[in-house]
């Protein structure tokens, strides 16, 4: 994925697991798609089903695989297969690991970091992932980290945490992240909801809209 269109806010959907998930993004259309091959999470799938509702996705749509602390094989595996796009690294991944990672395959890597002090917002400056996410907690809680301390990030980011339709309008305003992620924030009662979809990437894009102006 180039880092093209400076202006445009990407937008990706994260979690989907039904084929009524990709319907819902393919009529949407955000940039990426996030499937989360965590089995302790509520929203895993499986390499099967990852593959089927890849082959429903629109071709212009990335599909993401999330993944924490995978063996790098079999992260490169899914890459390779073309049953994902990018890889989403969401676990304690080192320096070390995406050195492996990229001696297995070419395809963009984000790094997500979970943001509790300053520090973290150092570590995702310094990351050599070709994007970095970041996130509070372990990723898809629907809660929301300090974001004054986005004022320290030197560099393109994944906005996630905490966010739905009715607050991502003014992050995007105020932080111009390169992309915004959601999952829970597009849920009612742990599933992914069609009109929380659509309300969140109208709001995106709304905002996109008015900049234009």
């Amino acid at each position: 994925m180039q880092q093209k269109e400076k202006n445009k806010i990407k937008i990706k959907l994260c979690g989907l697991m039904r084929p009524s998930d990709i319907e819902a993004a393919n009529l949407l259309h955000p940039d990426l798609v996030g499937f989360v091959f965590t089995k302790n999470s509520r929203r895993y799938v499986s390499l099967e089903r990852a593959r089927t509702l890849k082959e429903l996705l629109h071709p212009d749509i990335l599909a993401v695989g999330v993944f924490v602390d995978e063996e790098p094989e079999e992260v490169a595996a899914l890459l390779s297969a073309g049953v994902i796009d990018l890889a989403q690294l969401h676990g304690k991944e080192s320096e070390a690991y995406i050195s492996r990672l990229r001696e297995l395959t070419e395809k963009p890597l984000i790094k997500a970091f979970s943001v509790r002090e300053e520090g973290d917002i150092e570590k995702a400056c310094e990351s050599s992932a070709d994007f970095v996410l970041l996130d509070a907690g372990s990723g898809g809680t629907g809660t929301a980290f300090d974001r004054e301390l986005l004022a320290g990030m030197n560099r393109p980011y994944f906005l996630a945490g905490g966010l739905d339709a009715s607050n991502v309008g003014e992050a995007v305003k105020r932080w111009r992240p390169y992309a915004v992620d959601v999952s829970s924030g597009i849920e009612t009662d742990g599933v992914k909801d069609v009109e929380k979809m659509q309300a969140f990437v109208e709001c995106v894009r709304r905002i996109e809209n008015y900049d234009k102006s």
